[in-house]
């Protein structure tokens, strides 16, 4: 045991690592001493001698530096490789990303985006049924969802009857009008035959005067003569009257028709406009596009204006970037542009300026000096040819980040890698 004790003390003092691995395995081994030993006495070496080299540890040391070593590596060896897939990767995509054009060109970093349209009720109601699902394409006035229209089909019922009521009306104002006609007729017959009577009382009263001056007459008929001339005038008076009340009768007899009439035309306004709210209540597809979300659910009630769907119209799809102040001013309505997408790299998709912001979109401060200036950016906006887009309806996605390669100079020629590469 002394000595396996001087042999420790040699490696201790020859390589440090080693030693405190053999002093920790004989805190753990080595048992107590029973006897008092004195520790032997380090070996010192002269300057010409080389230190013999030290044994490996044996026992449950050595097994353990020997499981230690290939789980090392193994990390190593794991660690090297992520790394170098890590650079390589890095690398590809960069070999892969047009490095532009040069001089002529400019660059921006965008979103493709693409006009959205809200399919909502016209009126409050229950939802009844939706037609389609979410990614579903579909066409224009393709049925999307059903609202109830229980209520709207009573509401057209009660239309229907009240113009069939003024309808009526209109008939029975008509009859009045012709029985005030007729009235109006007999009056003035009246007033003919009340006419001719007041003549002849006239000329007989005449002929009485003259003979009641002769002597031929009483007095008392003179009188008589007298009184029967007042009483046909009041009598043609009242016959005129009569005639007179029975125009009057017609008139409004005609106007009640009128009346009748203006009320069938508001019964049939009414009929049309709920038979327009029924038709409404069927919501059909303004455009032709893709179904992105359903907002409601059958059998949910919603106000007037509610929203059911969001459609997306993949024939109107552009990509919106900002340049600088110092570029946008360059830039014209229908110039160039060649986007390319993260998401498909291997295409260059041809598109054209479509909108250019009148003002920035964000300053950096309000005093805006020369050198603030060059940090103003304009929102820009190129449109995908509407052909093109409806071609590849099922890949248009919207939300891809990307670039988009703007040519200023209607003169340079795009490069190769940012030529025009579709899908066919």
């Amino acid at each position: 045991m002394a000595l396996g004790r001087a042999l420790r003390a040699k490696c201790l003092r020859a390589t440090p690592f080693r030693g405190a691995v053999f002093q920790f395995q004989r805190m753990k081994t080595d048992p107590p001493p029973t006897s008092p030993v004195s520790p032997p006495q380090p070996e010192v070496f002269a300057p010409s001698q080389s230190p013999a080299p030290a044994a490996a540890p044996a026992g449950p040391q050595a097994e353990a530096n020997f499981w230690l070593k290939p789980a090392l590596k193994k990390k190593l060896l794991v660690g090297g490789i992520v790394v170098a897939l890590a650079v390589g990767g890095g690398l590809v995509w960069r070999a892969l990303q047009p490095t532009g054009p040069g001089a002529g060109f400019v660059v921006g970093n965008g979103r493709i985006e693409a006009t959205e349209i809200d399919i909502a009720t016209k009126l409050a109601g229950r939802v009844q049924d939706i037609l389609v699902n979410e990614g579903d394409f579909v066409v224009v006035g393709q049925s999307l969802a059903q609202m109830q229209i229980e209520v709207l089909d009573a509401q057209r019922d009660e239309a229907q009857a009240q113009s069939r009521k003024a309808v009526n009306a209109v008939a029975s104002a008509q009859a009045q009008v012709v029985a005030s006609q007729s009235q109006t007729a007999a009056a003035q017959a009246v007033v003919e035959l009340r006419e001719s009577e007041l003549d002849a009382a006239q000329r007989r009263q005449v002929r009485t005067e003259t003979l009641t001056g002769q002597g031929v007459l009483a007095v008392q008929d003179l009188d008589d003569g007298r009184a029967r001339v007042s009483g046909g005038a009041a009598a043609l008076a009242g016959a005129q009257a009569q005639v007179a009340a029975a125009q009057a009768a017609t008139v409004a007899a005609q106007a009640q028709v009128v009346g009748a009439g203006s009320s069938v035309e508001a019964a049939e306004a009414t009929i049309a406009r709920i038979d327009a709210d029924i038709q409404d209540s069927l919501l059909k597809s303004p455009r032709a596009g893709r179904v992105q979300y359903r907002i409601a659910q059958p059998g949910e009630v919603l106000g007037a204006g509610g929203k059911v769907l969001n459609l997306v119209d993949l024939g109107d799809v552009y990509m919106t970037f900002f340049l600088p102040e110092t570029v946008v001013g360059k830039v014209a309505l229908g110039s160039e542009v060649h986007i390319v997408l993260d998401a498909a790299l291997q295409w260059v998709i041809p598109a054209k300026v479509s909108y250019v912001a009148s003002t920035a979109q964000f300053t950096p401060k309000t005093v805006e000096t020369a050198s603030e200036r060059q940090k103003l950016m304009f929102r820009v906006k190129a449109q995908i040819d509407r052909a093109l887009l409806e071609k590849h309806l099922k890949l248009v996605k919207t939300g891809l980040p990307g670039v988009a390669w703007l040519k200023l100079d209607a003169q340079a020629t795009w490069p190769a890698e940012l030529a025009i590469k579709v899908p066919q």
